[in-house]
């Protein structure tokens, strides 16, 4: 797990070259004016999800892990918590979608906040559960740059 802000980004451009394509996406686009839905940036290796939603209280938010691709969400307007957990065995909600790449887990996490200029990139060792309050509903615009790794 990578936590920073998006200024900082150039600090981790060693790790694979999709994510740096991922963060130069999020550099040089007009995030505030991206609409809602998915966004293509390099066919399914790298893609961006966009989505505007209130916060919800930890218990409603859901535990997760990917298998092929690590997530860069970055935080275009609003806060909020996400719980992260290291992936250590946590007993399985749902079985593995590979349609999505999404498992669901049940299990405790540590609350890492985020605002707006931040990112956190979650590669398939960490578990995490976005969408978390801050001090209560409060609506975040977020994208997620799924990087296949």
């Amino acid at each position: 797990m990578i936590l920073d802000k998006l200024e900082n980004a150039a600090c981790y451009s060693g790790i694979s070259e999709n994510l740096n394509i991922g963060f130069e996406f999020l550099k040089n686009t007009d995030l505030a004016a991206l609409k809602n839905g998915k966004h293509e940036i390099r066919g399914m290796e790298i893609f961006a999800l966009v989505n505007e939603a209130d916060t919800k209280e930890d218990q409603e938010c859901q535990l997760e892990a990917h298998r092929n691709y690590a997530d860069i969400q970055y935080i275009v307007s609003g806060r909020e918590f996400i719980g992260y957990a290291a992936l250590n065995d946590q007993p399985v909600l749902k079985e593995y979608f590979p349609e999505r790449d999404i498992i669901f887990f049940s299990g405790e996490t540590k609350p890492i906040y985020l605002e707006a200029g931040m990112f956190v990139v979650f590669f398939p060792q960490d578990a995490h559960r976005p969408g978390m309050q801050v001090a209560g509903p409060e609506m975040v615009k977020k994208v997620v740059v799924k990087v296949r790794i």
